[in-house]
């Protein structure tokens, strides 16, 4: 591949992606590796990854920002639950404040990184639409790029879908110039895309129609955290920062807990809030009771129960069934009925893409991901001086992220402390077994599981999505456990 890179020069650490984890982990290498040299290479024009490429209507997180925030920068805005400008807003300004934007190479699409032990180097090859191809080596390579493809969302081909005479949208291509105005709308889903969509189009639409195959799990809570609020102002700001996060972290992993072990009680106590809501003239049995157990899936938060407001104000509604065909004017329905539409939204998901859909080569051979084991949720079996941050299915994103930043700074000075060129996690030849990545029935993720790489039966492969277990193991696990091979 040809380089028209003048740089020849190794840098200690290539980032890909500057988006939340890319920013975080930047943050960590210059606090935690002071001498180390990084460059970020970002495939877009801008900060922010998933912030800043999603632009649909009512675009906001699905975790409260204490915990989806940074550890090292106090989330201050005045809702625990964020919409999506002031979250890129929040990434820029971190990215500014701590000095890292000026290690940013924007527009940068990595195409390949191979690692070559003779040199104990990375060969990252990228380009640019104007500068061309590119290439940087390196002796660390710190994927951040996410786990979702940018190109496009996930879009089943349903019957008919050329004969209707409105606009078909998937969120993830959410443009300006889309005018749902006093539209009559369909949104195909029920997962978080589709909860955040509704409530919000419903303000302006003439109506807005959920329609959704099976129901996910809702739960509404308020937007602005009153805890939050009164510890700000009895005490310092990183304090009471500090102090919410671990409020809310613990309370989410209370309430994971209890679905798993009791998955019954978890399910009476959501559809509980739901009836009494709702009343007892809204079909909760049919719109609102999945076929899985809480926490089996991501469940849908609704801030300030705006899905639930705008469907008893009758400007949005839900119809749980199958769809038959699309028709010019709008959507025939299994049952035999039509819902008119002006425009549909396909909320039906994400398409998962390992790496950033980068080909990684290790002395000549192309790493298949699918076929790696994952070392404490971070590293692949036999891939040498690389690391992936992958956040939580289960709770906020940024918590793992963090613990992944922190690690790989560990890793890097041990390194740097024992001379060590590289750091290559290895499975030993018998006693742990295969498990799926993650147990989640989301249907992103079973669509993926052949494109995800396995865990282990036992630590350090296992992947516990349990803050506090990571906490003990990333921040204070031994750096010769057995499991990391250094070369010297």
């Amino acid at each position: 591949m040809e380089s028209s890179d003048h740089e020849t020069k190794p840098v200690d650490v290539v980032i890909v992606g500057a988006g939340i984890s890319g920013i975080g982990a930047a943050y960590h290498l210059q606090t935690q590796c002071p001498g180390l040299r990084y460059v970020i290479l970002e495939g877009r024009e801008a900060i922010g990854g998933t912030w800043d490429l999603f632009r649909y209507p009512g675009i906001r997180s699905d975790s409260d920002m204490y915990t989806l925030g940074y550890a090292f920068k106090p989330w201050r805005g005045a809702k625990a639950i964020a919409d999506g400008p002031a979250i890129r807003d929040y990434v820029q300004e971190t990215a500014r404040e701590f000095g890292i934007e000026r290690h940013i190479r924007f527009g940068q699409r990595v195409a390949r990184a191979e690692w070559s032990s003779e040199e104990a180097l990375w060969t990252v090859f990228f380009s640019h639409s104007q500068s061309g191809a590119q290439r940087l080596q390196c002796r660390f390579l710190f994927m951040c790029s996410g786990y979702y493809d940018y190109a496009g969302g996930y879009a089943p081909q349903f019957p008919g879908k050329e004969s209707f005479a409105g606009r078909i949208v998937h969120p993830q291509q959410w443009s300006a110039d889309i005018d749902y105005k006093g539209r009559r709308v369909v949104v195909i889903g029920s997962g978080a895309t589709a909860v955040t969509l509704v409530p919000e189009m419903a303000k302006q639409a003439a109506h807005v129609t959920m329609l959704q195959r099976s129901p996910s799990y809702v739960v509404a809570r308020p937007s602005v955290d009153a805890v939050a609020g009164w510890l700000k102002r009895k005490l310092p700001e990183r304090t009471a920062y500090a102090l919410t996060r671990w409020k809310n972290l613990l309370m989410a992993m209370y309430f994971f807990s209890l679905c798993r072990r009791k998955p019954d009680k978890a399910r009476g106590m959501l559809l509980g809030e739901l009836r009494k809501t709702m009343g007892p003239n809204f079909d909760i049995a049919t719109h609102f009771t999945p076929r899985y157990n809480p926490w089996e899936q991501r469940l849908c938060l609704l801030p300030d129960g705006d899905l639930l407001r705008a469907i008893k104000a009758k400007t949005a509604s839900v119809v749980t069934d199958q769809i038959a065909q699309f028709t010019p004017g709008g959507i025939l329905l299994a049952s035999g009925q039509e819902l008119p539409a002006d425009l549909i939204v396909t909320a039906t998901g994400l398409k998962l893409q390992m790496l950033g859909g980068i080909e990684v080569v290790v002395d000549g051979e192309p790493v298949d991901a699918a076929q790696c084991f994952n070392y404490k949720g971070l590293m692949y079996s036999d891939v040498p001086n690389f690391a992936v941050s992958f956040g939580y299915t289960n709770a906020s994103w940024t918590l793992k992220v963090d613990l992944t930043a922190a690690y790989v700074c560990r890793v890097l000075n041990h390194m740097e402390k024992t001379g060590a060129r590289s750091v290559v996690p290895r499975l030993p030849d018998a006693g742990v077994t295969a498990e799926p990545w993650v147990d989640f029935s989301s249907g992103y993720f079973q669509r993926s599981l052949h494109l995800l790489p396995k865990q282990g039966s036992k630590k350090p492969w296992k992947l516990y999505q349990n803050y506090l277990k990571d906490l003990l193991s990333l921040r204070y696990g031994s750096l010769e456990d057995g499991a990391l091979e250094y070369t010297r």
